[in-house]
């Protein structure tokens, strides 16, 4: 039968959390909520054009150089936005509550490659007519590949507006806190402790989702998203400052036991606001019986 290799310098080795009374994190774990980079190979060709540009105009006279110059720097500009917009789309369509992206990246991403095709054409043919066209072409086909960005909010129809902005705003500020954290435990060149980073975010992101689901669950989750997180943020850095100078096995090994006491107190606050949520609804189902019975409507409770 076929056997999983691991070993002492094995990436996944898990023998550290069992001395330490860590759990060791399940190797499915990993994949629960992973996610696809939205920036596909086609906005990573779109930094193909400038660096083509930039050689063509090197060749050329003053007034070439001028416009391929110009024409670069829009397009690179471009393909910058393009990738924010993608990322931010993406976390817009992940989220149950989201706020429509304050800048249109994608939308801009398009004008600016429009910008940069008409000032490419200019380079070879001043006609102006031609140079709309381009232009006006590169904008369209443009919005065709990668469309445009989310113009309206999510989440927020029929139900108080001010709760709804509430949510997303603290959720927004919960992953700023996320992303800290991953980029520190990047700085630890340690994959358990990535992987151990990714499933404490995977269980933080379920109680977003359930405060997303109901607002009023914010007051009690608040310290939760704010406190606690901060405070994960913090520490993750300093461990991996510690940690990237001297390999400290005791400070990996407290940073783990932190992460799985984090873990285990996330999921249970999750779980205890989804009890709630529950409750309310049994309680909000036998009232409504009881006025029923009293207008005279008997229910079958078969």
């Amino acid at each position: 039968m076929a056997k999983r290799f691991g070993g002492k310098y094995s990436p996944d080795d898990h023998r550290d959390d069992d001395e330490q009374n860590v759990a060791p994190r399940s190797s499915s774990a990993s994949f629960r909520n992973a996610r696809v980079d939205p920036v596909g190979i086609g906005a990573n060709l779109m930094m193909v054009p400038p660096g083509l540009m930039v050689l063509m105009a090197v060749i050329s006279d003053a007034a070439g150089l001028g416009f391929g110059l110009l024409a670069a720097a829009s397009w690179a500009a471009g393909a910058y936005l393009l990738r924010d917009g993608l990322r931010a789309e993406a976390a817009y369509n992940d989220r149950k509550v989201a706020r429509r992206p304050a800048l249109p990246r994608k939308f801009l991403a398009a004008g600016l490659c429009g910008v940069g095709a008409a000032l490419a054409a200019l380079r070879v043919d001043p006609n102006l007519i031609s140079t709309v066209i381009y232009g006006a072409a590169a904008t369209g086909l443009h919005l065709a590949a990668f469309g445009i960005d989310p113009m309206r909010n999510k989440g927020t129809e029929g139900v108080d507006d001010f709760q709804r902005d509430r949510v997303a705003r603290v959720v927004d500020e919960a992953e700023t806190y996320l992303s800290a954290m991953s980029d520190a435990a990047l700085r630890a060149r340690d994959r358990q402790v990535e992987a151990r980073v990714e499933a404490f975010q995977d269980v933080a992101r379920d109680l977003f989702r359930t405060v997303e689901d109901d607002p009023r669950d914010l007051t009690g989750a608040r310290r939760y998203l704010t406190v606690y997180l901060m405070g994960a943020r913090d520490a993750t850095i300093k461990f991996a400052d510690i940690y990237a100078r001297s390999g400290d096995a005791k400070a990996r090994n407290d940073y783990l036991a932190l992460l799985a006491d984090l873990e285990q107190n996330f999921a249970a606050r999750t779980r205890k606001m989804l009890l709630e949520d529950r409750t309310d609804l049994t309680v909000e189902i036998d009232v409504l019986r009881d006025r029923l019975q009293r207008e005279g409507v008997h229910l079958d409770r078969r």
